[in-house]
Protein backbone atom coordinates (compact mmCIF):
# COMPACT_ATOMS: atom_id res chain seq x y z
CA UNK A 1 0.00 0.00 0.00
CA UNK A 2 2.80 2.17 0.93
CA UNK A 3 4.34 1.81 -2.37
CA UNK A 4 1.32 2.38 -4.48
CA UNK A 5 1.10 5.80 -2.62
CA UNK A 6 4.78 6.55 -2.91
CA UNK A 7 3.65 5.52 -7.10
CA UNK A 8 0.92 8.25 -7.15
CA UNK A 9 2.66 10.81 -5.66
CA UNK A 10 5.84 10.52 -7.60
CA UNK A 11 3.79 10.59 -10.58
CA UNK A 12 1.78 13.24 -9.31
CA UNK A 13 5.14 15.66 -8.94
CA UNK A 14 6.25 14.91 -12.33
CA UNK A 15 3.20 15.93 -13.90
CA UNK A 16 4.02 19.37 -11.89
CA UNK A 17 7.15 19.54 -12.94
CA UNK A 18 6.35 18.72 -16.42
CA UNK A 19 3.51 21.04 -16.79
CA UNK A 20 5.55 24.41 -15.26
CA UNK A 21 8.48 23.06 -17.49
CA UNK A 22 5.86 24.04 -20.56
CA UNK A 23 4.72 26.88 -19.64
CA UNK A 24 8.14 28.41 -19.16
CA UNK A 25 9.77 26.90 -21.68
CA UNK A 26 9.25 27.08 -25.62
CA UNK A 27 11.21 25.32 -28.39
CA UNK A 28 11.52 27.66 -30.86
CA UNK A 29 9.51 25.13 -33.75
CA UNK A 30 9.07 26.14 -37.00
CA UNK A 31 7.51 29.13 -37.89
CA UNK A 32 5.77 30.88 -41.35
CA UNK A 33 6.61 34.43 -40.33
CA UNK A 34 10.61 33.74 -38.95
CA UNK A 35 12.85 35.76 -40.53
CA UNK A 36 15.50 33.10 -41.81
CA UNK A 37 19.71 33.67 -42.79
CA UNK A 38 19.81 36.36 -45.21
CA UNK A 39 16.72 38.16 -44.68
CA UNK A 40 16.52 41.70 -44.12
CA UNK A 41 15.62 43.45 -40.82
CA UNK A 42 11.82 43.14 -40.31
CA UNK A 43 10.14 46.33 -39.32
CA UNK A 44 13.45 48.29 -39.59
CA UNK A 45 12.42 51.44 -39.23
CA UNK A 46 9.46 50.61 -36.65
CA UNK A 47 9.42 53.37 -33.47
CA UNK A 48 9.40 51.89 -30.26
CA UNK A 49 10.74 53.72 -27.04
CA UNK A 50 12.95 53.21 -24.79
CA UNK A 51 13.02 53.01 -20.89
CA UNK A 52 12.64 57.01 -20.89
CA UNK A 53 10.39 57.05 -23.43
CA UNK A 54 12.28 58.13 -26.26
CA UNK A 55 11.85 56.84 -29.75
CA UNK A 56 14.13 54.63 -31.43
CA UNK A 57 13.90 52.06 -34.50
CA UNK A 58 16.05 49.27 -35.51
CA UNK A 59 17.84 51.53 -38.24
CA UNK A 60 18.85 53.91 -36.06
CA UNK A 61 20.81 51.34 -33.39
CA UNK A 62 22.87 49.80 -36.05
CA UNK A 63 26.08 50.07 -36.07
CA UNK A 64 28.72 50.05 -38.96
CA UNK A 65 29.34 46.27 -38.82
CA UNK A 66 25.71 45.08 -37.77
CA UNK A 67 23.04 45.22 -35.43
CA UNK A 68 22.11 42.63 -32.26
CA UNK A 69 18.73 42.13 -31.42
CA UNK A 70 17.73 39.87 -28.18
CA UNK A 71 13.82 39.51 -27.19
CA UNK A 72 14.26 39.86 -23.29
CA UNK A 73 11.74 40.52 -20.51
CA UNK A 74 11.80 40.86 -16.59
CA UNK A 75 11.07 38.05 -14.75
CA UNK A 76 11.48 35.06 -17.28
CA UNK A 77 14.19 32.43 -15.09
CA UNK A 78 15.66 31.95 -18.35
CA UNK A 79 16.59 35.75 -18.80
CA UNK A 80 17.48 36.03 -14.90
CA UNK A 81 20.14 33.19 -15.57
CA UNK A 82 21.93 34.29 -19.36
CA UNK A 83 21.51 38.20 -18.54
CA UNK A 84 24.95 38.20 -16.51
CA UNK A 85 26.10 38.16 -20.18
CA UNK A 86 24.11 40.65 -21.32
CA UNK A 87 26.82 43.69 -21.17
CA UNK A 88 29.79 41.42 -22.39
CA UNK A 89 27.88 40.92 -25.73
CA UNK A 90 27.69 44.80 -25.52
CA UNK A 91 31.11 45.66 -25.00
CA UNK A 92 32.44 42.61 -27.53
CA UNK A 93 29.63 44.73 -30.03
CA UNK A 94 30.69 47.91 -29.47
CA UNK A 95 34.51 46.79 -30.05
CA UNK A 96 33.57 45.58 -33.54
CA UNK A 97 31.42 48.02 -34.20
CA UNK A 98 27.80 46.25 -33.80
CA UNK A 99 24.75 47.65 -32.67
CA UNK A 100 22.81 45.68 -29.64
CA UNK A 101 19.56 46.45 -28.43
CA UNK A 102 16.94 44.56 -25.95
CA UNK A 103 13.37 44.39 -26.66
CA UNK A 104 10.59 43.23 -24.45
CA UNK A 105 7.32 41.93 -26.38
CA UNK A 106 5.75 40.55 -23.67
CA UNK A 107 2.67 42.81 -24.07
CA UNK A 108 0.25 40.43 -22.42
CA UNK A 109 2.24 41.41 -19.51
CA UNK A 110 2.19 45.33 -19.98
CA UNK A 111 -0.06 46.75 -16.84
CA UNK A 112 2.27 44.25 -14.63
CA UNK A 113 5.77 42.70 -14.34
CA UNK A 114 6.72 44.07 -17.70
CA UNK A 115 5.37 47.90 -17.59
CA UNK A 116 7.82 50.41 -19.24
CA UNK A 117 8.03 51.35 -15.43
CA UNK A 118 9.41 47.92 -14.33
CA UNK A 119 11.44 47.76 -17.70
CA UNK A 120 13.83 50.84 -15.85
CA UNK A 121 13.88 49.72 -13.10
CA UNK A 122 15.07 46.00 -14.66
CA UNK A 123 17.36 47.70 -16.94
CA UNK A 124 18.75 50.52 -13.94
CA UNK A 125 18.95 47.45 -11.61
CA UNK A 126 21.00 45.33 -13.84
CA UNK A 127 22.81 48.17 -15.44
CA UNK A 128 22.46 47.44 -18.78
CA UNK A 129 24.87 49.29 -21.54
CA UNK A 130 22.48 48.42 -24.45
CA UNK A 131 19.02 50.62 -25.10
CA UNK A 132 16.03 48.17 -23.48
CA UNK A 133 13.24 49.00 -26.09
CA UNK A 134 9.24 48.39 -25.76
CA UNK A 135 7.51 46.60 -28.61
CA UNK A 136 4.23 47.74 -28.38
CA UNK A 137 1.57 45.05 -29.24
CA UNK A 138 4.71 42.82 -30.11
CA UNK A 139 4.74 43.68 -33.68
CA UNK A 140 8.18 43.66 -34.33
CA UNK A 141 8.56 39.81 -32.37
CA UNK A 142 5.79 39.19 -34.49
CA UNK A 143 7.93 40.26 -37.91
CA UNK A 144 11.02 38.15 -36.78
CA UNK A 145 9.25 35.27 -35.59
CA UNK A 146 10.67 35.57 -32.05
CA UNK A 147 9.26 32.57 -29.86
CA UNK A 148 11.25 32.79 -26.48
CA UNK A 149 13.04 35.35 -23.85
CA UNK A 150 15.73 35.28 -24.70
CA UNK A 151 15.84 34.90 -28.70
CA UNK A 152 18.84 36.38 -30.50
CA UNK A 153 19.22 37.92 -34.03
CA UNK A 154 22.32 38.45 -35.23
CA UNK A 155 22.49 41.13 -38.30
CA UNK A 156 25.05 41.81 -41.06
CA UNK A 157 26.73 45.22 -42.23
CA UNK A 158 24.12 44.63 -44.91
CA UNK A 159 21.04 44.23 -42.42
CA UNK A 160 20.61 40.77 -43.33
CA UNK A 161 20.16 37.71 -40.79
CA UNK A 162 23.27 36.36 -39.82
CA UNK A 163 22.87 34.21 -36.75
CA UNK A 164 19.57 33.44 -34.90
CA UNK A 165 19.00 31.04 -31.76
CA UNK A 166 20.96 30.87 -28.17
CA UNK A 167 23.37 32.56 -26.33
CA UNK A 168 25.59 29.99 -25.56
CA UNK A 169 24.59 26.10 -24.14
CA UNK A 170 24.48 27.04 -20.25
CA UNK A 171 22.14 29.33 -18.94
CA UNK A 172 23.03 28.45 -15.29
CA UNK A 173 26.60 28.94 -15.24
CA UNK A 174 28.21 31.13 -17.74
CA UNK A 175 31.68 29.06 -16.33
CA UNK A 176 30.14 26.13 -17.18
CA UNK A 177 29.50 26.96 -20.81
CA UNK A 178 31.20 24.89 -23.50
CA UNK A 179 29.68 26.26 -26.92
CA UNK A 180 29.60 30.22 -27.04
CA UNK A 181 27.27 30.32 -29.82
CA UNK A 182 26.58 34.01 -30.12
CA UNK A 183 30.18 35.22 -29.36
CA UNK A 184 31.54 33.24 -31.92
CA UNK A 185 29.31 34.11 -34.30
CA UNK A 186 30.19 37.42 -33.76
CA UNK A 187 33.75 36.98 -33.94
CA UNK A 188 33.35 35.14 -36.95
CA UNK A 189 31.00 38.23 -38.37
CA UNK A 190 33.49 40.40 -37.49
CA UNK A 191 36.59 39.08 -39.69
CA UNK A 192 34.15 38.11 -42.71
CA UNK A 193 34.30 34.09 -42.18
CA UNK A 194 31.58 31.99 -41.56
CA UNK A 195 29.52 30.94 -39.18
CA UNK A 196 28.85 28.04 -38.18
CA UNK A 197 26.32 27.16 -36.57
CA UNK A 198 24.38 29.93 -37.67
CA UNK A 199 21.06 28.61 -36.20
CA UNK A 200 20.87 27.23 -33.24
CA UNK A 201 17.43 26.60 -31.12
CA UNK A 202 16.35 29.20 -28.33
CA UNK A 203 15.52 28.25 -24.86
CA UNK A 204 13.36 30.48 -23.52
CA UNK A 205 10.30 31.29 -21.81
CA UNK A 206 7.45 31.64 -24.25
CA UNK A 207 6.79 35.33 -25.12
CA UNK A 208 3.76 36.27 -24.12
CA UNK A 209 1.48 37.85 -27.01
CA UNK A 210 -2.07 38.90 -26.64
CA UNK A 211 -5.09 37.52 -28.75
CA UNK A 212 -5.35 39.46 -32.44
Amino acid sequence: MNSRKSFIKNTIALACISLITIGLTSWNPPSATQVEIGDPVPLFQKEMVDINGAPTFLRQEMKMNGLLVVFSCNTCPFVLQWENRYNELYELCAENEIGMVLINSNEAKRTGDDSLEKMKEKANAEGYKMPYLMDEGHLVADAFGARTTPHVFMFDKNAMLAYRGSIDDNSEDKNQVTKHYLKDAINAMSKDETIDPNITRSIGCSIKRVAQ
